[in-house]
């Protein structure tokens, strides 16, 4: 630039003439695998971006009840943010499952387009994320297995073993922190986890995201996606914005429960009562109508033949409201599974993997993902409460799937889980324990549940029995199973398929 030019200009002059691109050039040539300034004249026109939007039923049940399927084309008419034009444009809209009654929150920075979706889970099936590439999002966490790879511990690269059981990917998306000790913030923020990791998908070898990044760009059809989805290259920010955005859609609903909470909702209002409690009654509404479309796999998740079985409906129905009624009530089970997803999304000590008290070296769970300065130790141990919806394709259960059935599940919480020194507040006799430090304060003699001590203070710790009778055990069961989803909808689950 002419330096005269440049005095009658001053700084800020400059700046109003160079462009963004120029300001950040020299920082993002020191990243440039990470993250790339945009270029507009790469992205797709506006017009010819599909965006992608969430409708349940909670907030627009009119528009809700009137779309026929989960993935619903659409068209709309939008005004272009450069231009000022009204275009009409295609879009798409998702119907959230029966029983989610919110949308999948969708950051600012990372709104949802069907092209975007499409590059994010044809990333989600690539084995280019792993050194080796033998190693992919889906080889964890498969559609065919509930977003899971229903093993006691995933297998890594080179068939090295992890520590824990894959969760799940159906309603990550309402997690509020992501994997078992919640070190994610974000769906985008995990997905950038496992690429790294060298049990999972890293060979160790130089670093993990430049080369994955290069691995991708030598992929033409990646790179033209990448332009026209973001105005980059292929970049680790946007692989995980793409993978993220198609986790969105994996979500899980419309079990026999969910159904039998909107017939309640329906007879309530019919009746005019004004009480919205289920009861025996609507879970036969809904088995009725089960056997009538023959839905075999919601019948089959309570162990009934569609064809054989119909006269069971009001025995089935009345257990499923015991079974109802013991989770909200002496089992305890919505004292930390609450809500739509059935997850208070906090982290406790269940005791999982203890044996004589002690935790595995390993186990530190959520306390050793807090950074130093924030430390709680009533975290030691801890980890993410998991969601209830899917169950039956998810097993084995718990962070390191050591129990294999759901029976065995409810057996563990009946006995208060397993005793340590850290134990959560929740899985706890604290009358036990306060009659104990009584009797000790006092001299007379401890009257009660077993106590154990533990550490140095010899704290006593008692796990609350629930005392369940074997009735109530398996009619809690059949109720855990009636919070089975419908089958993911193929256009999400089936890798091959893809909109048109």
């Amino acid at each position: 630039m002419d330096k005269r030019v440049h005095r009658l200009m001053g700084i800020g002059g400059l700046f109003a003439v160079l462009s963004l691109v120029d300001i950040l050039a020299p920082f993002a040539a020191a990243a440039d695998y990470e993250w790339q300034v945009p270029r507009q004249r790469w992205k797709m026109p506006f017009k010819d971006e599909q965006p992608i939007y969430f409708v349940n039923r909670n907030q627009a049940p009119a528009e809700w009840d009137k779309l026929p399927r989960f993935w619903n084309e659409t068209i709309e008419k939008a005004v272009d943010p450069q231009t000022g034009e009204v275009v009409t444009r295609k879009a798409v809209k998702i119907k959230v499952p029966l029983g989610l009654t919110a949308n999948p929150p969708v950051p600012a920075e990372n709104p949802m387009t069907v092209a975007k979706w499409r590059l994010g889970k044809q990333l989600y099936f690539s084995g280019l994320l792993s050194s080796d590439g033998t190693v992919s999002c889906a080889s964890c966490h498969d559609p065919k297995r509930g977003y899971t790879d229903q093993a006691p511990v995933s297998t890594g690269i080179r068939g090295l073993k992890g520590s824990v059981s894959a969760p799940t990917v159906f309603n990550a998306a309402y997690n509020f922190l992501q994997f078992w000790d919640g070190r994610a913030a974000s769906l985008e923020d995990q997905a950038q986890g496992p690429p790294m990791n060298p049990v999972e998908m890293f060979d160790g070898e130089g670093n993990a995201w430049e080369r994955v990044v290069l691995r991708v760009r030598k992929e033409p059809k990646y790179v033209q996606q990448f332009r026209a989805v973001f105005g980059t290259d292929p970049t680790r920010d946007g692989i995980a914005k793409a993978i993220a955005t198609y986790e969105r859609t994996v979500l899980s609903g419309n079990s026999i429960h969910d159904r039998a909470d909107l017939a309640m909702r329906i007879r309530v209002e019919d009746e005019g009562t004004g009480k919205y409690e289920i009861t025996a009654k609507d879970y036969e509404t809904v088995l009725t109508a089960a056997f009538d479309a023959k839905d075999e796999p919601a019948l089959a998740a309570l162990g009934l033949n569609v064809e054989k079985d119909r006269q069971k409906v009001a025995e089935t129905a009345k257990s499923l409201n015991n079974g109802r009624a013991l989770f909200f009530g002496k089992a305890r089970c919505n004292s930390c599974h609450v809500g739509d997803n059935f997850t208070d999304n906090q982290f406790h000590n269940l005791g999982v993997g203890v044996k004589d008290g002690q935790l595995p070296p390993n186990a530190l769970g959520r306390f050793a993902a807090l950074p130093t300065g924030h430390k709680n130790a009533d975290l030691i141990g801890a980890f993410k409460t998991p969601t209830l919806r899917h169950l039956l394709d998810t097993a084995p259960y718990m962070h390191d799937g050591s129990e294999r059935t759901l029976e065995e599940v409810v057996d563990f919480y009946d006995r208060g889980g397993n005793a340590n020194e850290f134990l959560d507040a929740k899985m706890r006799d604290y009358d036990a324990e306060k009659a104990y430090l009584i009797s000790q304060r006092t001299h007379v003699p401890y009257q009660g549940p077993n106590v154990k001590l533990f550490g140095e203070d010899q704290k006593p710790i008692v796990p609350l029995e629930l005392h369940l009778t074997p009735q109530e055990k398996h009619d809690l069961v059949l109720f855990l199973r009636a919070l089975q989803s419908d089958p993911a909808d193929p256009i999400v689950a089936d890798r091959h398929k893809m909109p048109e």
